[in-house]
Protein backbone atom coordinates (compact mmCIF):
# COMPACT_ATOMS: atom_id res chain seq x y z
CA UNK A 1 0.00 0.00 0.00
CA UNK A 2 1.05 3.31 -1.11
CA UNK A 3 1.07 6.64 1.50
CA UNK A 4 0.39 9.15 -1.54
CA UNK A 5 2.99 12.36 -1.87
CA UNK A 6 5.43 14.14 0.56
CA UNK A 7 6.59 18.14 -0.47
CA UNK A 8 9.19 19.66 1.90
CA UNK A 9 9.84 23.40 2.17
CA UNK A 10 13.54 23.77 3.80
CA UNK A 11 12.02 23.09 7.05
CA UNK A 12 8.69 20.15 7.70
CA UNK A 13 7.38 17.52 5.40
CA UNK A 14 3.84 17.79 4.25
CA UNK A 15 1.83 15.01 2.83
CA UNK A 16 -1.25 14.87 0.59
CA UNK A 17 -3.01 11.24 0.11
CA UNK A 18 -6.45 10.17 -1.37
CA UNK A 19 -8.20 11.81 2.07
CA UNK A 20 -6.91 14.93 0.57
CA UNK A 21 -8.27 14.05 -2.79
CA UNK A 22 -5.44 12.46 -4.72
CA UNK A 23 -6.87 9.70 -6.96
CA UNK A 24 -4.48 7.13 -5.76
CA UNK A 25 -1.92 6.72 -3.15
CA UNK A 26 0.44 4.71 -5.45
CA UNK A 27 2.66 7.99 -6.70
CA UNK A 28 4.51 6.90 -9.77
CA UNK A 29 5.30 10.76 -10.92
CA UNK A 30 5.20 14.60 -10.11
CA UNK A 31 5.52 17.12 -12.77
CA UNK A 32 4.87 20.54 -12.63
CA UNK A 33 2.87 22.62 -15.72
CA UNK A 34 3.41 25.70 -17.60
CA UNK A 35 0.74 27.16 -15.39
CA UNK A 36 1.96 26.16 -11.60
CA UNK A 37 -0.12 23.21 -11.23
CA UNK A 38 1.36 19.99 -9.99
CA UNK A 39 0.42 16.58 -11.85
CA UNK A 40 1.10 12.97 -9.88
CA UNK A 41 0.41 10.17 -11.78
CA UNK A 42 -0.72 7.04 -9.98
CA UNK A 43 -2.19 3.57 -10.59
CA UNK A 44 -5.70 4.83 -10.44
CA UNK A 45 -5.08 7.71 -13.10
CA UNK A 46 -3.71 11.05 -12.79
CA UNK A 47 -4.39 14.66 -10.09
CA UNK A 48 -3.81 17.45 -10.91
CA UNK A 49 -3.13 20.27 -7.56
CA UNK A 50 -3.76 24.23 -8.43
CA UNK A 51 -2.80 24.40 -4.33
CA UNK A 52 -6.13 24.10 -3.14
CA UNK A 53 -8.21 21.76 -5.06
CA UNK A 54 -7.63 18.20 -6.81
CA UNK A 55 -9.17 17.72 -10.14
CA UNK A 56 -8.65 13.39 -11.05
CA UNK A 57 -8.48 11.94 -14.39
CA UNK A 58 -9.39 7.99 -14.57
CA UNK A 59 -10.99 6.14 -16.78
CA UNK A 60 -14.16 7.77 -17.48
CA UNK A 61 -11.89 10.57 -18.51
CA UNK A 62 -9.67 8.86 -20.71
CA UNK A 63 -6.54 7.27 -18.58
CA UNK A 64 -6.75 3.77 -17.72
CA UNK A 65 -3.61 1.25 -17.29
CA UNK A 66 -1.34 0.68 -13.99
CA UNK A 67 1.91 3.52 -13.87
CA UNK A 68 0.89 6.52 -14.90
CA UNK A 69 3.90 8.88 -15.98
CA UNK A 70 3.28 12.00 -17.35
CA UNK A 71 5.34 14.92 -19.08
CA UNK A 72 4.35 18.20 -20.20
CA UNK A 73 6.24 19.12 -23.17
CA UNK A 74 7.63 22.61 -24.14
CA UNK A 75 4.27 23.64 -25.89
CA UNK A 76 2.26 22.73 -23.03
CA UNK A 77 0.73 19.51 -24.09
CA UNK A 78 0.28 17.21 -21.22
CA UNK A 79 1.61 13.19 -21.88
CA UNK A 80 0.24 10.29 -19.96
CA UNK A 81 2.03 6.79 -20.50
CA UNK A 82 0.70 4.04 -18.34
CA UNK A 83 0.04 -0.05 -18.81
CA UNK A 84 -2.28 0.34 -21.08
CA UNK A 85 -0.58 2.63 -24.08
CA UNK A 86 0.08 6.66 -24.12
CA UNK A 87 -2.83 9.28 -23.63
CA UNK A 88 -2.61 13.01 -24.24
CA UNK A 89 -4.78 15.53 -22.78
CA UNK A 90 -7.02 17.66 -24.77
CA UNK A 91 -8.00 20.50 -21.64
CA UNK A 92 -10.71 18.92 -20.24
CA UNK A 93 -10.03 14.98 -20.84
CA UNK A 94 -7.63 12.68 -21.77
CA UNK A 95 -7.73 10.58 -25.29
CA UNK A 96 -5.38 7.07 -26.41
CA UNK A 97 -2.28 8.35 -28.84
CA UNK A 98 -1.61 5.13 -30.97
CA UNK A 99 1.81 4.47 -31.38
CA UNK A 100 2.68 2.12 -34.32
CA UNK A 101 4.14 -1.17 -33.11
CA UNK A 102 7.50 -2.04 -34.80
CA UNK A 103 8.05 -5.79 -36.21
CA UNK A 104 10.13 -7.62 -33.87
CA UNK A 105 10.76 -11.33 -34.51
CA UNK A 106 10.88 -13.30 -31.66
CA UNK A 107 8.45 -10.84 -29.49
CA UNK A 108 9.90 -10.68 -25.56
CA UNK A 109 8.50 -8.42 -22.62
CA UNK A 110 9.05 -7.69 -19.03
CA UNK A 111 5.47 -6.47 -17.82
CA UNK A 112 3.47 -5.42 -20.03
CA UNK A 113 3.47 -5.59 -23.85
CA UNK A 114 3.33 -2.02 -25.01
CA UNK A 115 3.53 -0.74 -21.36
CA UNK A 116 5.01 3.18 -21.19
CA UNK A 117 8.01 3.14 -18.94
CA UNK A 118 9.01 6.63 -19.96
CA UNK A 119 8.15 9.70 -21.47
CA UNK A 120 11.06 12.64 -22.37
CA UNK A 121 11.46 15.33 -24.41
CA UNK A 122 14.60 16.10 -25.82
CA UNK A 123 16.46 19.09 -27.15
CA UNK A 124 15.32 19.34 -30.62
CA UNK A 125 11.49 19.02 -29.74
CA UNK A 126 11.18 15.15 -29.94
CA UNK A 127 9.34 13.28 -27.73
CA UNK A 128 11.04 9.60 -26.93
CA UNK A 129 8.72 6.89 -25.50
CA UNK A 130 10.43 3.86 -23.59
CA UNK A 131 7.87 0.52 -24.52
CA UNK A 132 7.77 -2.68 -22.52
CA UNK A 133 8.66 -5.10 -25.52
CA UNK A 134 8.78 -2.43 -28.69
CA UNK A 135 12.09 -0.57 -27.60
CA UNK A 136 11.84 3.11 -27.84
CA UNK A 137 9.97 5.58 -30.44
CA UNK A 138 11.17 8.64 -31.41
CA UNK A 139 7.94 11.16 -32.52
CA UNK A 140 9.27 14.78 -33.94
CA UNK A 141 5.16 15.41 -34.21
CA UNK A 142 4.63 13.54 -37.88
CA UNK A 143 6.68 10.87 -37.66
CA UNK A 144 7.91 8.04 -35.96
CA UNK A 145 11.08 6.27 -35.44
CA UNK A 146 11.71 3.01 -33.70
CA UNK A 147 14.65 1.59 -31.91
CA UNK A 148 15.42 -1.72 -30.80
CA UNK A 149 17.83 -4.33 -30.22
CA UNK A 150 18.48 -4.56 -33.56
CA UNK A 151 19.47 -1.15 -33.87
CA UNK A 152 22.06 -1.05 -30.71
CA UNK A 153 19.79 -1.42 -27.87
CA UNK A 154 20.61 -4.11 -24.85
CA UNK A 155 17.10 -5.10 -24.54
CA UNK A 156 13.54 -4.28 -26.36
CA UNK A 157 12.28 -3.17 -22.60
CA UNK A 158 13.16 0.48 -22.51
CA UNK A 159 12.34 1.51 -19.15
CA UNK A 160 14.40 5.36 -18.92
CA UNK A 161 15.75 7.63 -21.26
CA UNK A 162 17.92 10.76 -20.99
CA UNK A 163 19.46 12.82 -22.97
CA UNK A 164 23.10 14.07 -21.99
CA UNK A 165 24.48 17.63 -22.05
CA UNK A 166 26.02 16.44 -25.48
CA UNK A 167 22.76 15.39 -27.08
CA UNK A 168 23.48 11.76 -26.32
CA UNK A 169 20.32 9.79 -25.74
CA UNK A 170 21.23 7.05 -22.83
CA UNK A 171 18.87 3.96 -21.94
CA UNK A 172 18.44 1.99 -19.54
CA UNK A 173 16.84 -1.12 -20.33
CA UNK A 174 15.80 -4.72 -18.56
CA UNK A 175 15.75 -8.20 -19.24
CA UNK A 176 12.40 -10.07 -20.77
CA UNK A 177 10.10 -12.09 -18.16
CA UNK A 178 7.54 -13.02 -20.44
CA UNK A 179 6.67 -15.76 -22.66
CA UNK A 180 10.54 -16.28 -21.17
CA UNK A 181 13.13 -14.70 -19.28
CA UNK A 182 16.08 -13.55 -21.10
CA UNK A 183 18.74 -11.92 -19.21
CA UNK A 184 19.64 -9.24 -21.72
CA UNK A 185 19.11 -5.94 -19.83
CA UNK A 186 21.86 -3.27 -20.05
CA UNK A 187 22.60 0.49 -20.68
CA UNK A 188 23.21 2.09 -23.94
CA UNK A 189 24.03 5.50 -25.45
CA UNK A 190 22.74 7.14 -28.92
CA UNK A 191 24.55 9.71 -30.50
CA UNK A 192 22.01 10.57 -33.67
CA UNK A 193 23.95 7.78 -35.59
CA UNK A 194 25.50 5.10 -33.68
CA UNK A 195 25.02 3.18 -30.22
CA UNK A 196 26.96 2.39 -27.79
CA UNK A 197 26.97 -0.34 -25.50
CA UNK A 198 28.14 -0.73 -22.07
CA UNK A 199 28.03 -4.68 -21.52
CA UNK A 200 31.86 -4.84 -20.68
CA UNK A 201 31.83 -2.91 -17.23
CA UNK A 202 31.57 -5.24 -14.33
CA UNK A 203 27.30 -6.04 -13.40
CA UNK A 204 26.16 -3.78 -16.32
CA UNK A 205 25.44 -6.96 -18.54
CA UNK A 206 21.86 -8.52 -18.10
CA UNK A 207 20.55 -6.53 -15.05
CA UNK A 208 17.49 -4.56 -14.22
CA UNK A 209 18.04 -0.69 -14.73
CA UNK A 210 15.45 1.45 -13.37
CA UNK A 211 17.09 4.64 -13.18
CA UNK A 212 19.19 7.49 -15.05
CA UNK A 213 19.80 10.78 -14.45
CA UNK A 214 22.99 13.38 -15.66
CA UNK A 215 23.99 15.99 -12.91
CA UNK A 216 25.29 19.50 -13.73
CA UNK A 217 29.04 18.94 -13.91
CA UNK A 218 28.06 15.94 -16.40
CA UNK A 219 28.46 12.88 -14.52
CA UNK A 220 25.44 10.15 -15.54
CA UNK A 221 24.28 8.40 -12.49
CA UNK A 222 22.92 4.75 -12.94
CA UNK A 223 20.53 2.82 -10.68
CA UNK A 224 20.49 -0.75 -10.70
CA UNK A 225 18.61 -3.51 -9.24
CA UNK A 226 21.00 -5.75 -7.18
CA UNK A 227 24.11 -4.45 -8.14
CA UNK A 228 24.33 -0.84 -6.85
CA UNK A 229 24.91 2.68 -8.36
CA UNK A 230 27.41 3.85 -10.82
CA UNK A 231 28.40 7.03 -11.71
CA UNK A 232 30.08 7.66 -15.09
CA UNK A 233 32.17 10.19 -15.79
CA UNK A 234 32.84 10.42 -18.91
CA UNK A 235 35.80 8.20 -18.94
CA UNK A 236 34.89 5.47 -16.59
CA UNK A 237 32.19 3.71 -14.07
CA UNK A 238 32.68 4.33 -10.52
CA UNK A 239 30.54 1.54 -8.15
CA UNK A 240 28.67 3.14 -5.06
CA UNK A 241 27.44 -0.31 -3.30
CA UNK A 242 26.85 -0.02 0.22
CA UNK A 243 24.64 2.41 2.14
CA UNK A 244 24.36 3.05 6.04
CA UNK A 245 21.53 1.51 5.98
CA UNK A 246 21.52 -2.00 4.13
CA UNK A 247 18.83 -3.48 6.44
CA UNK A 248 16.60 -1.43 4.50
CA UNK A 249 17.42 -2.24 0.88
CA UNK A 250 18.26 -6.00 0.63
CA UNK A 251 17.99 -5.81 -3.47
CA UNK A 252 19.61 -2.60 -4.01
CA UNK A 253 16.96 -1.59 -6.26
CA UNK A 254 17.23 2.05 -7.44
CA UNK A 255 13.98 3.64 -8.10
CA UNK A 256 14.76 7.08 -9.34
CA UNK A 257 17.75 9.49 -8.99
CA UNK A 258 17.41 13.20 -8.76
CA UNK A 259 19.68 15.82 -8.56
CA UNK A 260 18.24 19.34 -6.77
CA UNK A 261 19.38 23.17 -7.03
CA UNK A 262 22.18 22.36 -4.37
CA UNK A 263 23.45 19.77 -6.10
CA UNK A 264 23.02 17.04 -4.05
CA UNK A 265 22.24 13.69 -5.68
CA UNK A 266 18.60 11.95 -4.22
CA UNK A 267 18.00 7.99 -4.35
CA UNK A 268 14.55 6.54 -4.17
CA UNK A 269 15.30 2.78 -3.27
CA UNK A 270 12.49 0.39 -2.95
CA UNK A 271 13.63 0.60 0.97
CA UNK A 272 13.29 4.40 1.31
CA UNK A 273 15.16 7.48 0.40
CA UNK A 274 18.50 8.26 0.31
CA UNK A 275 21.06 10.99 -0.50
CA UNK A 276 24.59 11.19 -1.39
CA UNK A 277 26.96 13.32 0.80
CA UNK A 278 29.82 13.84 -1.61
CA UNK A 279 31.41 10.06 -0.37
CA UNK A 280 28.82 7.40 0.92
CA UNK A 281 24.97 6.97 0.58
CA UNK A 282 22.87 8.03 3.57
CA UNK A 283 19.21 6.74 4.57
CA UNK A 284 17.04 10.25 5.34
CA UNK A 285 14.20 9.89 7.30
CA UNK A 286 11.02 12.15 8.17
CA UNK A 287 13.27 13.04 11.21
CA UNK A 288 16.36 13.99 9.41
CA UNK A 289 17.91 17.68 9.05
CA UNK A 290 18.09 17.86 5.29
CA UNK A 291 20.71 20.01 4.95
Amino acid sequence: MGYGAASYDGKTLSYISTQDGLCGNDVSCITEDHEGNIWFGTHNGASVYDGKTFNNFGSEEGIHGLGCNILIDKNGNIWAGTNDGLFKYNGSSFSEFKIPNPIIENQSFHWELGKIWCIIEDSHGNLWFGRDGFGACKYDGTTFTHFTKGDGLCSNNVNSIIEDQHGNIWFTTIPSSQPEEIKDGGISSYDGKVFTKYSKIENLNGRSFYSICEDKTGNIWIGTAGAGIYMYDGKKFNLFNETNRMDLIPSFSVQSILEDRNGTIWFGFSGGLFRFNGSNIINVTQNDPWN
